[in-house]
């Protein structure tokens, strides 16, 4: 099934804004204005509170616009490109260096985790269209799945509820549900153990 694109540059920027398309912005200029916004909020509050401070962090993510669900631990050096494009169930963690990159929305499930330097990647560039406009999908985590450290999850990927992958390891298709992934590219190394929603059902 082919991934659908959430948003296409090309429909949004003028050509006219510059003659060689590589030149040309990604993003209108209220995103980027928005954008500026957020950096500055996120150097000045975000990066620089107290590690256990995982409320205030959620408050500022929800001040632009994300969805955050109950106990979110968002550590200080985690990142997110965009909050208003952010749906977190409860119990959601991104510890530090963890990076949400998210130009359409990514949602995340129920104490799903993004272990350190973890990266989601929400968008790429269409390489075969001669202005190479970037383009953005929309991306789920599942509830209970876990990205191990340094590992990556590519445009478009969705990760089945209680799927894990394994460390710097990088998803280039979709991780079917309670299902262990380790490699580059990632492939099916085990099944898990479906445990997590019976703790949580009792």
């Amino acid at each position: 099934m082919p991934r659908e694109i959430h948003y296409n540059a090309a429909e949004h920027i003028s050509a006219n804004t510059a003659r060689d398309p590589y030149l040309r912005p990604a993003f209108p200029l209220r995103l980027r204005l928005r954008r500026l916004m957020w950096n500055v909020c996120w150097s000045l509050l975000y990066r620089t509170s107290p590690r256990p401070l995982h409320s205030w962090r959620s408050f500022l993510l929800r001040s632009f616009g994300a969805s955050m669900g109950p106990k979110c631990h968002f550590y200080p050096a985690s990142r997110v490109w965009a909050p208003w494009n952010l749906i977190c169930a409860e119990q959601v963690t991104a510890a530090d260096g963890a990076e949400i990159y998210n130009p359409a929305p990514i949602t995340l499930g129920s104490h799903a985790i993004l272990s350190q330097d973890a990266y989601l990647c929400g968008a790429t560039h269409d390489y075969d269209d001669p202005a190479f406009p970037l383009i953005a999908f929309a991306m789920s985590l599942g509830a209970y799945s876990w990205i191990c450290a340094r590992a990556s999850v590519a445009p478009g990927v969705s990760v089945g509820e209680g799927a894990v992958l394994g460390l710097g390891s990088v998803a280039t298709r979709n991780l079917e549900p309670w299902t262990v992934y380790a490699g580059v590219p990632a492939v099916k190394v085990k099944e898990r153990r479906r445990h997590a929603t019976d703790v949580v059902a009792g």
